[in-house]
């Protein structure tokens, strides 16, 4: 009885044909924005590639420093190797790159993504110890330990990138090719995999380094505020702007994405629209910080600043009378010397 009311409402009240939610408005400012991915591309490899060249051609290769700043330049690469094939992808609105390069894509972007934050946090942890522990750490600041580090970062960001390389799949709908996370897999419930490795994520690659981040860097200030160096105040605004810089590019990518995750299903087509908008503007952002972050903690220093303008020199001799720079800066000056602490 019930069954046949039901279909009895049905026939005498039908329902609606919903419309579907036309995403051309993000779409478009998706693919307008994807151009600046070129940029980055054609920049961080310059930038990226004159920071190994620095490195091998002025400084101990293996120093903590080092290791570290070379495993970001990697991450960096490798995320931003991901770039032209996904701005071609939303130029386009159409994947032509095959099912295998849309896993390969996928993974080697959030490989990059994962690694970089991981690595600046590292980054910043050294900092720490070098600062406001120098000589207790000194063991502990060892290359053995550096390389086991960064191993251990290649190691937690690949696995984390499992879930895109089986989520992520080239599709054809409505005639054209898509590389997206796909709604069904045999034996496998897909929405919680997604919504796990979104949490996992959230708290492994945003809070966990956030806390360390900011931990290390109010204790570095502590530091330098309580020595007497004159060039205290311009360490603490480099170590401000980073901090800063993190916050404005990082964060609101992630806030978004989780707000995509959990509320986008219950959107209005207005709201989703303006949540792709903020989507695709705030994964910008993100890219950018990744992007410039390499020679950002490089060329703060003294030191790389004044082997930057022996390189140009070099390569461009009659810059010679232009260009300044200390012949007698060593590398055995540290960042602690250059922003004026003492051992």
């Amino acid at each position: 009885m019930t069954s046949t009311n039901s279909s009895s409402d049905s026939s005498i009240f039908p329902e609606e044909p919903i419309e579907p939610c036309r995403r051309d408005d993000d779409n478009k400012l998706g693919a307008n924005l994807s151009y600046i991915y070129y940029f980055m591309f054609v920049f961080s490899v310059i930038t990226n590639l004159l920071v190994v060249v620095i490195i091998c051609r002025f400084e101990k290769l293996y120093t903590v420093i080092n290791i570290l700043l070379l495993n970001l330049v990697a991450s960096s690469l490798s995320l931003m190797s991901s770039l032209p094939f996904l701005a071609i992808y939303m130029q386009k609105a159409d994947w032509i790159f095959g099912s295998a390069m849309c896993k390969i894509v996928m993974s080697v972007y959030y490989l990059g993504f994962y690694s970089s934050v991981f690595f600046l946090t590292l980054l910043t942890f050294d900092r720490y110890l070098a600062f406001v522990h120098f000589m207790p750490v000194v063991h502990i600041r060892s290359r053995r330990n550096a390389i086991i580090s960064c191993a251990v970062v290649w190691v937690i960001s690949g696995l984390a990138c499992i879930r895109p390389m089986i989520l992520y799949d080239a599709f054809k709908h409505m005639g054209k090719m898509h590389c997206e996370e796909v709604a069904y897999l045999d034996g496998m419930n897909v929405e919680k995999v997604k919504t796990a490795g979104f949490y996992i994520q959230l708290c492994v690659f945003l809070i966990l380094p956030l806390v360390v981040i900011v931990f290390c860097y109010t204790r570095i200030v502590i530091t330098i505020k309580k020595s007497r160096s004159a060039s205290k105040f311009h360490a603490v605004r480099v170590i401000f702007m980073i901090v800063v810089l993190f916050f404005i590019c990082w964060i609101p990518f992630n806030i978004v994405e989780l707000l995509h995750y959990e509320y986008e299903s219950g959107l209005s087509c207005e709201d989703k629209k303006k949540l792709g908008c903020a989507l695709h503007v705030t994964r910008n952002m993100a890219c950018i910080y990744f992007c410039i972050s390499p020679i950002f903690y490089t060329f703060i220093g003294k030191k790389f600043q004044n082997h930057f303008k022996q390189l140009l020199v070099k390569c461009f001799p009659r810059l010679r009378d232009h260009i300044s720079f200390n012949t007698n800066i060593t590398t055995t000056h540290t960042l602690r010397t250059e922003l004026g602490l003492k051992n």
